[in-house]
């Protein structure tokens, strides 16, 4: 009968394959000290290596979870950058007026030379609904989702003034810009209300008026004719009486509605 073999390690298995390696390398160490320098050298390449558990469970062993937590954007910035993202949330039209923004972006807008990546050659018709979904950041966000000290406001005018054409007065189509859906709708949002505050401003089409629509002789805003004196038997309509009914269709109707015919 064929046995077989499972390579399976677990755990405990692992401890006590350590430990019983460590007893044997002090034994080795105190029979000859020649051999102390490779077995050193063995032991700290040992420890350098990282320590991973299979992931196929151990027979008997309850399995063991084990989550790797993301680490965050703040994680990796300097107290610094914290400090100076803190103080741009609260004002955010001094980052685009701090030399660290014109060292990043130079003269260009924040969308300038922003590449979605996307499957296939042709580029999807609308953008992503969002970026950042709790703690997961896609791996290309978007113009404004990858740089924090851009925050979208409505007194940030050096800003929004990005995002609208100079020749048009229209706010570019997010497919032109990059931009996420959510922060699209934030940047209209803004603009509008950039727009009624007096900060940004908006043409209004100029539309020449004629005399003809202040006038009072135009039959739509004259006073209405008064109406006729009918007598008995006279229809509202004067065409009304030139209509003769056909005899056949007065008959059919006569013999189904009889009953109720007075």
């Amino acid at each position: 009968m064929k046995s077989t073999f499972f390579n399976v390690y677990c755990p405990h298995d692992r401890r006590k394959m350590a430990a019983s390696m460590h007893g044997a390398v002090k034994v080795l160490c105190r029979l000859s000290p020649s051999i102390t320098l490779p077995l050193r050298q063995y032991q700290s390449c040992l420890q350098r290596l990282p320590v991973r558990l299979p992931v196929r469970p151990c027979p008997g062993v309850p399995p063991c979870r084990f989550y790797s937590s993301p680490a965050s954007l703040h994680d990796e910035e300097t107290p610094q950058a914290a400090e100076a993202q803190s103080r741009y949330k609260d004002k955010p039209w001094e980052y685009l007026e701090s030399e660290e923004y014109t060292d990043k972006y130079g003269t260009s807008p924040v969308w300038a030379g922003y590449r979605r990546n996307h499957k296939g050659g042709i580029p999807p018709q609308k953008t992503r609904k969002t970026c950042i979904r709790g703690d997961k950041v896609c791996g290309n966000p978007c113009p404004i989702c990858r740089d924090p000290k851009v925050v979208i406001h409505h007194q940030n005018v050096k800003l929004l003034q990005q995002f609208i054409s100079p020749h048009t007065g229209e706010v570019y189509d997010p497919t032109r810009t990059g931009v996420c859906m959510k922060q699209q709708k934030k940047l209209t949002e803004a603009i509008n209300t950039s727009r009624d505050h007096g900060l940004l401003p908006f043409q209004i089409p100029y539309v020449e008026f004629l005399e003809e629509d202040y006038s009072n002789s135009h039959d739509a805003v004259g006073s209405t004719p008064p109406a006729p004196s009918l007598m008995s038997g006279d229809s509202w309509y004067t065409w009304y009486g030139d209509i003769t009914p056909d005899e056949g269709e007065v008959a059919k109707v006569r013999k189904t509605y009889g009953a109720y015919l007075k």
